[in-house]
């Protein structure tokens, strides 16, 4: 239930409230592909809220109809300094499709989670929509689908490689990761009277430039980076390969260079990144005034499903250091972890508890890897100079302060609050961090971590990622070898026996990823199904902008050590790789079996299809291998 509060403590999203306010103009419009959400998890709020803060009048645009006469885009009329625009939450594509690039019947950023309130590619059509109608008023595009899109990069849905999305979209300027920090300094020139088309050098932002302009210069950033053309792209997937390295790198350190992309009669300027937000920033940013509500505007729409999973939840760090080849955290949240003060966070998890439909249980308390919190280099002038894409692979890196005891601890106090019954970890566990196979020289810190978890935590199930069995194929994926999984898996087994408790470990697993063959999923099946485990949270890779995986995806190199390298493609590879998830379910069987007969592989039609008893028995090698043959050719 939304409780009864004056419309005023939301942004404005109608002329009425606009007016109500006092307001003849809007200093920033934003354009939204969400429902407005004022929470400090959806990105237009806290986008808006920054812009509040600064003394400015700000009102959201949320999901306009672009399909009719466009008055939604109108409603406001023209702001004075810019329009924000951003799909939202997610890429739009992603949004929209699955895996097998199938429609969506649903949408969790909308009311009832109805599907169509947005286009395909939003940021783009919103942006075009406002150059068209208001040709001379400024456009920023941000949020992740413009944060990903920066330079030149597949598009999976399409199956065409794009050029930066500032030449679709025709916007002016492009901030790109978590905005807070350059939107901040944007505002402040502007307020100052710098125009627009002079926000030229401030970090995070990406523009356009005529070829032969010459670049503005900027005494901390002496260095600039001239990446393959687009043009050059286009006609040669190895120059779009070798380009990711140096995209991947820049964005991940803290003193980092220019990037220059020549396309059509343009260069694409990307400006370094913001260094890493410092605890007071990160803790402005949630500590403002949100309702942590829904619109009342859709009350009567039905609720807002990406909102009902998180509206008892507390972020309590973002950024992920863990440089997955398949994921886009680190490229838009950072490699470096931004975390809250603890009071801060209980700040928050006061408010929480102050909901009015609040039962006393915390969803989730966490981020993008529940175990980062606090998490940071030892010296941070080794860490200036890193340029690695992970600081956990291939092995733990010797600067990084793994001590888990601050996390532990918020835990706690968060489990005393009178008001709370409990507080549930809900985000994924980077469980490579809790063994020492891996973390070779953490303290005992993981293990009083894990324990606090498994005893006070859990929902009745863990989350965890290992995403693969093969090493081969968890090099490239960035992640540890499996043994160290069957390390951990054993270390939580003994800590719910120790405390008499039954609660399940939920492995995830992905199918599809570059250097992942047939066997290799057959594999992944047969010893997932010796541990006891029938999979439920499986997926198969989806190809999106700014990854290494999607890199070598489509261009067939590894952009690290330009070798080639093989990726699943055609529908038929991408089915047949993913149903060996699913080996327990009757359908599957035979078509499992005929694959594997096939490949001569009756070893594994034997652990995935049939009962291991057999090889248990004292029989000779060959009467088992016969008795295994006959059994498969009976089948």
């Amino acid at each position: 239930m939304i409780q009864q509060r004056p419309l005023t403590d939301w942004l404005p999203i109608t002329q009425k409230e606009v007016d109500d306010r006092g307001w003849s103009q809007l200093d920033v419009i934003i354009v939204s592909g969400d429902a407005y959400v004022d929470h400090p998890a959806f990105g237009a709020a806290v986008i808006g809220r920054i812009i509040e803060s600064e003394g400015l009048r700000v009102g959201i645009i949320p999901q306009p109809n672009w399909r009719d006469d466009l008055r939604d885009f109108k409603k406001f009329g023209t702001p004075k300094l810019f329009f924000g625009v951003t799909s939202g939450c997610m890429d739009t594509m992603v949004n929209h499709y699955t895996a097998n690039k199938r429609r969506r019947n649903n949408d969790a950023y909308t009311p009832g989670g109805e599907a169509g309130y947005r286009p395909d590619y939003a940021t783009v059509v919103y942006s075009n929509i406002l150059k068209d109608i208001y040709p001379d008023v400024p456009v920023l595009i941000g949020g992740v689908e413009a944060s990903l899109r920066r330079v030149t990069h597949y598009d999976y849905w399409s199956d065409t490689l794009k050029p930066t999305i500032l030449i679709d979209s025709k916007a002016d300027l492009l901030v790109y990761g978590m905005g807070e920090q350059p939107l901040r300094e944007i505002l402040n020139l502007l307020r100052k009277g710098v125009p627009f088309s002079s926000l030229k050098t401030i970090a995070q932002t990406s523009y356009l430039q005529a070829l032969d302009q010459e670049i503005p210069k900027n005494k901390n950033w002496p260095k600039t980076i001239t990446l393959s053309a687009h043009e050059t792209c286009l006609q040669d997937k190895k120059a779009f390969a070798a380009n990711f390295k140096h995209v991947e790198q820049e964005s991940n350190k803290l003193k980092a260079h220019r990037i220059l992309q020549p396309v059509k009669i343009w260069n694409a300027i990307i400006n370094p990144p913001f260094y890493t937000m410092t605890e007071n920033e990160i803790d402005q940013s949630f500590d403002l005034p949100y309702t942590r509500l829904p619109h009342p505007k859709y009350k009567k729409r039905g609720p807002i499903p990406a909102y009902e999973m998180i509206k008892f939840s507390v972020n309590m760090h973002r950024g992920c250091f863990g440089g997955c080849s398949f994921c886009t955290i680190s490229a838009h949240q950072g490699k470096f972890i931004a975390s809250r003060s603890k009071k801060s966070i209980m700040k928050e998890v006061d408010k929480v508890t102050e909901m009015p439909d609040f039962k006393g249980y915390i969803s989730d308390l966490g981020g993008p890897s529940a175990n980062m919190y606090g998490l940071k280099g030892k010296v941070q002038s080794i860490c200036d100079r890193c340029v690695s894409p992970s600081c956990i692979h291939p092995v733990v890196c010797d600067n990084l302060d793994t001590d888990h005891s601050a996390m532990t601890q918020i835990y706690k106090e968060v489990d005393a609050h009178p008001k709370i019954k409990k507080a549930f970890v809900g985000s994924g566990i980077r469980y490579d961090l809790l063994v020492k196979s891996y973390n070779k020289k953490a303290n005992d810190s993981i293990d009083a971590y894990m324990e606090q978890v498994v005893t006070r935590h859990i929902s009745g199930r863990l989350k965890v990622a290992p995403e693969h069995t093969s090493d081969e194929t968890l090099k490239v994926m960035r992640k540890p070898s499996f043994k160290h999984f069957h390390n951990f898996k054993k270390k939580y087994d003994d800590l719910n026996k120790k405390h008499g408790l039954n609660q399940e470990l939920i492995p995830y697993f992905i199918s599809s990823t570059p250097n992942c063959k047939e066997e290799d999923m057959a594999n992944l099946a047969a010893e997932t199904k010796d541990m006891g485990f029938r999979l439920e949270q499986v997926q198969d890779f989806t190809p999106t902008p700014m990854t290494v995986a999607t890199v070598i995806y489509y261009s067939g190199y590894h952009p690290y050590t330009m070798k080639e390298m093989f990726t699943a493609k055609t529908e038929k590879e991408k089915k047949d790789q993913h149903m060996f998830f699913f080996w327990h379910k009757k359908e599957y069987r035979k078509k499992i079996k005929e694959n594997l007969v096939s490949k001569g592989r009756e070893d594994l039609v034997e652990r995935l299809l049939f009962s291991d008893s057999s090889q248990n028995k004292k029989s000779p090698e060959n009467k088992r291998t016969n008795f295994r043959s006959k059994r498969i050719k009976k089948y």
